[in-house]
């Protein structure tokens, strides 16, 4: 198992997560929103409330989800988010 594959961080309950966990997301800080084109924003936001899995935890406990949109004829669109602890919530963990 690499370093990567053995961290973990916490959610907003002091619930460990790590990679393969779903959580919900709570919270998309306003700065991430902004820094994304304007007509990107709608997909990001659309990002909260969902449940993503988690496929990174970076070295400052940071843990990233993404999520894709298919526009068909073999288009896919995503976006990934790094998110902190109080901006998630543990639904389920993969063991």
């Amino acid at each position: 198992m690499t370093d990567e594959q053995m961290r973990s961080a916490e959610d907003k309950n002091g619930n460990q997560v790590k990679i393969g966990s779903s959580v919900r997301i709570l919270h998309i800080d306003e700065a991430t929103i902004n820094s994304v084109p304007e007509t990107e924003k709608s997909k990001v936001k659309s990002m909260l409330n969902e449940v993503l899995e988690i496929y990174e935890i970076d070295e400052y406990g940071q843990v990233w989800v993404d999520k894709e949109w298919n526009h068909g004829e073999g288009k896919i669109e995503s976006h990934s988010l790094g998110l902190s602890s109080h901006d998630i919530e543990l639904v389920v963990h993969r063991s």
